[in-house]
């Protein structure tokens, strides 16, 4: 056997690492290829917003269904799109957890029999921790430790992101996410479905100063939230004027319920990065793209000199981008999942 020289290890070293990811956990059926962890190759997206819009909210056996439906040609499109085959894949990235467990089933399967046929690595990532990852695709600079505050509509976690794959919850919800707030409010002054991104646009025409609806904190663990009690005061709110038979602004309850929410986000966050002492703070989810969220943000981190990173909007909401980042890092650990890979619609963060 042919000794392997130090430049030869150095090539071998420097040789680019090809993650197909899949993401299906909800309501988006994604693909991407991503390239040694930073570079998004591709990342194709199917979305069901619209079918789901008709019933208010995602309908659990409806995205299973349409995910079977669309997996195979998001994924021909994602390798289309980078230019690349299935034999320029050094490993496929899925999300097997957290989630909805008829829609991620469809994903992990269909990574398996990728992985299975061209006997390639299969790596399980947790949908969380992609979340977090997306903030390394458009932040190469970005670097471990830092806080990351990841904000969508099944989850609202404070984490410290100590190394890549490493991670310390710092506080969390203990009732309802802070977007399942945000959409069920958006019902309730009859917006519709999604509610974030119309609550969003509503409240500019608003005063958020206009009514002050409570913002929870939890005496016993300072960084938790709880948002089903600015929920029913906005619903409280809304019966009383009926009750009254008094007319109610929509953008001023959309513009203070907002503020509601971002004011605590806001505090429980800074809090954690002065208690923590790292100077790098992120955001991520599907309600790290609201732009009261993201400017409350920005302007608290910038008057305590600390670096605020998000990901572009298209990065925030569901896709495969940030899960074949986060299936980089775990590759490149050492992490290989076996055929027995099951869908885990309850996996805490951390867990493997």
């Amino acid at each position: 056997m042919a000794k392997i020289g130090k430049e030869d290890e150095n090539m071998v070293e420097q040789k680019d690492v090809m993650i197909l990811a899949i993401e299906s956990s909800c309501d988006e059926t994604a693909a991407s290829v991503v390239k040694n962890g930073r570079e998004v190759l591709s990342n194709v997206i199917s979305s069901q917003i619209e079918l789901h819009k008709l019933y208010g909210g995602v309908v659990p056996e409806i995205a299973s269904r349409k995910h079977i439906e669309k997996i195979n040609q998001v994924i021909e499109e994602a390798l289309s799109e980078a230019k690349v085959t299935l034999d320029d894949i050094d490993a496929i990235g899925v999300t097997y957890g957290p989630g909805l467990v008829g829609a991620l089933l469809v994903g992990v399967a269909e990574a398996k029999a990728i992985a299975y046929a061209k006997n390639l690595p299969l790596v399980g990532v947790h949908h969380i921790e992609g979340h977090i990852s997306a903030n390394f695709i458009e932040n190469k600079e970005l670097e471990p430790p830092f806080v990351c505050f990841v904000v969508s509509g099944g989850h609202t976690h404070l984490v410290c992101v100590k190394d890549y794959g490493k991670y310390e919850i710092i506080g969390r919800t203990r009732d309802d996410a802070a977007g399942e707030a945000f959409d069920k409010v958006a019902r309730a002054i009859g917006l519709g479905y999604p509610g974030g991104p119309k609550i969003d646009k509503l409240s500019k025409e608003g005063n958020p100063d206009a009514i002050v609806f409570p913002k929870a904190h939890i005496n016993d663990a300072p960084y938790d939230f709880s948002f089903s009690g600015v929920k029913s005061a906005v619903l409280n709110y809304i019966n009383g004027c009926k009750m009254k038979g008094e007319d109610y602004n929509r953008a001023d309850i959309a513009a203070s319920f907002q503020k509601a929410v971002t004011d605590v986000l806001v505090e429980n966050a800074m809090r954690a990065v002065k208690e923590y002492g790292i100077s790098k703070f992120a955001i991520a989810g599907g309600v790290a793209s609201n732009s009261t969220l993201r400017a409350a943000m920005k302007k608290a981190c910038e008057e305590r000199n600390v670096e605020f990173y998000y990901p572009s909007p298209i990065f925030c909401t569901d896709n495969a981008a940030m899960i074949g980042v986060a299936a980089d890092y775990e590759y490149l650990n050492g992490t290989r999942h076996g055929w027995d890979l099951n869908a885990v619609p309850n996996l805490k963060l951390g867990e493997r």
